[in-house]
Formats: structure tokens, sequence, C-alpha cells
């Protein structure tokens, strides 16, 4: 059989996109990773399911897998992403400026700016308000907010601050993101057993009070160019710590995105989507997928 797909990416946070309007795809994890595979598949950070709503408020349903083939409550990067595909491939009518996209974390709202070709430029997503409770992150970690928490790990000791928004981050703070031990440090705290379903961690470095460098490394994938939840996840946790006010520009690898953590506590997040490519897989009997 053949399957079309798109290639999408936010800030590099790269996707395959799939419509599986009839919901007929049932993917397995081996079968995600396939296609995530940079070196036999097609390539990707993840691939997201392009599926009918299920619920009143939303327009349409985004199923995000990590490259691992585990799937994910959240993407920020991915609805960014989810939104400039409705658009740009008329799922949506002309006039529309908000969509709602249901997620596994919940409906979010995204709101488009449209060029004057009817594309999409940037999308502002109301990605809720961040959850603070520890086993609502989840984390195994006692008290009524983890702050600056002392965790003790095989590396040694750090300060992290969990947060969720929609899925788990923990986020310490470094002095220089460049020399940041993300590769080493980054899977450690990941699958550490304060964090029984896993969690980003973000290393971030407060440039100025409304500038934030981070490097992120994504729970089931490994570093990557951007994050869209983790860049909101290291807002809160700086307006947390006083280090910024309510807004800031994150600098990621792969770009900017303007976060805010509004006066309703709902955090919105400004940025880009890219369509790179429209492609048809082969699958056959021998394919992993």
């Amino acid at each position: 059989m053949t399957l079309e797909f798109t290639k999408m990416h936010g800030l590099g946070n790269d996707f395959v996109m799939i419509e599986d309007l009839d919901e007929t795809l049932d993917l397995d994890p081996e079968a995600v990773a396939y296609f995530c595979d940079r070196n036999f598949g097609i390539g990707a950070d993840g691939l997201i399911l392009v599926r009918p709503a299920s619920v009143p408020d939303a327009d349409f349903f985004m199923l995000y897998y990590n490259a691992d083939g585990t799937t994910a409550e959240m993407c920020g990067n991915g609805v960014r992403c989810f939104a400039k595909y409705l658009v740009d491939h008329d799922l949506v009518p002309e006039t529309a400026h908000e969509i709602g996209v249901q997620t596994l974390g919940g409906v979010r709202p995204v709101r488009v700016e449209r060029a004057a070709d009817g594309t999409m430029e940037t999308a502002t997503v109301d990605m809720g308000e961040p959850i603070l409770t520890p086993a609502d992150i989840p984390t195994a970690i006692e008290g009524d907010q983890v702050l600056a928490y002392p965790l003790e790990t095989e590396l040694g000791t750090y300060d992290v601050t969990a947060v969720s928004m929609g899925n788990p981050h923990a986020v310490l703070w470094v002095d220089d993101v460049e020399e940041a031990p993300v590769e080493t440090l980054g899977p450690v705290i990941e699958t550490h057993p304060a964090f029984p379903a896993k969690t980003n961690v973000e290393f971030a470095q407060l440039v100025a009070p409304d500038h934030i460098r981070l490097r992120v490394w994504e729970r089931g994938v490994g570093e990557t160019l951007a994050c869209g939840t983790g860049a909101c996840a290291t807002l809160v946790a700086a307006v947390l710590a006083c280090y910024t006010g309510r807004e800031a520009t994150v600098e990621l690898p792969g770009g900017e995105l303007r976060i805010l953590l509004d006066t309703d506590d709902h955090v919105y997040m400004t940025g880009p989507a890219t369509e790179v490519f429209t492609g048809t897989v082969l699958i056959d009997e021998e394919s992993p997928a």
C-alpha cells in the first residue's frame, strides 16, 4: 500500500503529518519509529495523525506520537503545524481565524494569522493554565509545588522546577546553555524515578528579564531544535522564580517563540510553522510499518 504524508516543522522541530479522517490507521510503536527514522524512514521528531474531533468545542483531533512510538498529551510546535495544515489544506473555512484543536491533553484554541494568499503565517496557541500540583504533573516529589527542588541524580544534585503544560517538564537554570550537559543529564532526569511518566527536561539561561535561551531534551525523542510546551513551562518557572515578567522571548536552537503568561493565568505561545514537502511512502510486507 502507499501512504501520503506532509513533512512540516515548527522552528526545526519536525513532524510527519498524515490525514486519517476516516480513522482507519492503527499505528504501533514500531511503525511510528520507522516513519520517524532519519536513515531508513522519512525522518522526524514525531508523527501526527489528523483526525475528526470527538468533542463539540474542537474542529479536529491531533493524535501525536513521539519518535519512539509513544503517544504524548501535547506538543506546542506540533499544534502550530497542525493548525497550518488545516488552514493550508483547506480543511477549515477561508474565513476561519480561530481553530479548536483537540489533543490528549485537552482542547487548545488556536488563533491564526494569514498571509495575503490565505495560508497561515503564525499561530497563537492558548496552552491553558500551567499545572503545578506535584501529583498532577505527575511527579513523586512531595509538597505544594516543586520549585528549585534539589534532585539527586547519578550525575550530581540539580535544582529543578516541575511544571506541566499538559505534559511534564523539569526546568533547570544554567549559566551557559551552550555548555549545558543536555545529552548526558537530559536522559537521566527524563527517566528519574521522581517522574513516573518520565519528563521533558529544559536547560534554561536567563539573558535578560524578557529573554531566555533554551535547550530541551524531549521525552521519548532526545534533544530537539525547539519545544513549544518546554518554552511555556520555562516561562512559568521564570515567573515563579521572579526572573522575568509575564512575557518573554524564548530563544531555541531553531528560532524564537513569544510566550505570555496572561492575567487569566493561561499561557499563550506565538510562533510560525512551515510546510517542507509532501510525498508518498510505499509500505510492503517487508516494511516495519
